[in-house]
Order: structure tokens, then sequence, then C-alpha cells
């Protein structure tokens, strides 16, 4: 199946995610000579190191996935909290905020007072599902080198991802399940690098996305690439 993601520039873009009635498949291919990967822990903070991400909108709520050359994943499943009330469609066991790993996340890091605590998106606070795991994903992660070893130079990396319809349906929110023909969902398809420069690391880490952002926050859905689905083809803009 053709579903690579070429996020380094250099080689044609060609059937970046496809569709069935059963799965949402999304793949990537990374152009690295040193592919490097040391997190092994499932849910360990995964953009500490060279990761992809994808991370999908279900308008109240969105799910965030990433993964090293490894094959280390981390999951979080996003609710915002002004949608998070008593007697909604969250208010569930799976979302409950006592028993679950659940932390308040107001974006991405942030020193100024306005912002600090509520971060900078409109709807400010987010319920962050830690423990959260999407039913039923597939994931594989194939090395085009030797992983960990710099005497050669590699090729780079690929992952190649499959979400089940229906362990999305939270993020659904209302919509069919498979999507129909012409539906627009948000998915945010990225590439985040380790950098050095004279030996210092760069901070934050330089990125790559399918469209244009304007700003350093993966965490606003607004900014998505729009996925048209088709009985033909995915179309992204």
């Amino acid at each position: 199946m053709e579903t690579l993601i070429n996020l380094s520039g250099k080689k044609p873009l060609n059937h970046p995610a496809l569709w069935d009635r059963d799965y949402l498949y999304i793949g990537f291919w990374v152009e690295e000579p040193y592919v490097e990967a040391h997190l092994k822990e499932r849910d360990d903070i995964i953009f500490r190191e060279n990761d992809i991400e994808v991370l999908i909108d279900g308008g109240d709520c969105y799910y965030e996935f990433e993964i090293n050359a490894l094959g280390t994943i981390y999951e979080v499943f996003f609710i915002w909290q002004d949608a998070y009330k008593k007697n909604s469609r969250f208010d569930v066991p799976e979302f409950d905020l006592l028993s679950r790993k659940a932390l308040s996340f107001g974006g991405d890091y942030d020193r100024n007072p306005e912002s600090f605590w509520w971060g900078r998106h409109p709807r400010k606070c987010r319920w962050a599902f830690l423990d959260w795991d999407f039913p039923g994903l597939l994931s594989a992660v194939r090395v085009d080198g030797k992983i960990n070893d710099n005497s050669t130079p590699d090729k780079g990396w690929s992952v190649e991802l499959a979400f089940p319809w229906e362990g999305m349906k939270w993020l659904a929110c209302g919509r069919s399940l498979p999507p129909q023909d012409g539906e627009t969902w948000r998915i945010f398809f990225g590439r985040f690098q380790r950098f050095h420069n004279a030996g210092n690391e760069v901070q934050p880490h330089p990125a790559w996305a399918w469209n244009r952002h304007g700003v350093y926050d993966t965490h606003i859905p607004e900014c998505f690439t729009n996925v048209h689905f088709s009985d033909e083809h995915l179309q992204l803009d």
C-alpha cells in the first residue's frame, strides 16, 4: 500500500494517506543520515527525540500520537475543559478525572503571565488523558540503515500506521464512521528533529508539517491539515 509522507522535501509526495471501510492508513518516509532513538518505554515523552506525530481533531476533543525510530509509542487523548461537563458525552468512566491519569494542559510551554496557566488558545485548557490508548491501532517502523550506529550513514526510516475507524467514536463528533464521500476532517502530519548548532542543541526542535501553521504549537486543531475524503482518493490542503 502506498502510504508514505515524505517530509524531507527531496522526493515526490505520493498518497500520504489512504482509507477503506475499516482503517485510516498514514505513512511517513523520513530521510535521516544517522537514525537515532533510545526511548523504549510506552508513553515516554517521545518528542524529546526525533519523531513522527499525528494529531486528529474531534471537535470537543483531539488525539495525539507520536512514535520514534524504535517504534516506541506515546499517546494522549485531549478533551477541552469547556466541553467536559456533568452529564455531557464525556461524563463516562473512560474519562473519569479521579481514576484515570489526567492532567490539565494549556498548550505548548509558555512563560508569559497572561497565558501561563491557560495557554493561548481561545478555549483555554484541556484535560489530557495520558493513559488512553487508541483501540486496535496498528503500527510498524522500518529503519533503512543501522540505528544508533554512526559509523556509516543511513538512508532514513519509515512508519506505517493503521487507525481503525471503530476506535474513533469519540473523535467522530457526530460524523459517520467510516467517513462519507465528501466529508472533511482535520489531521496534523508532522516530523520533529533534534538539531545541533556548534555543539548546542537547538530549541525548540525544528519541525515540518503538511501545511503552514504560522506558530510553533501543534495543539491548535484549527491549523491541522484539511483532509477531504473521497471515494477516489484523499486530498490534503
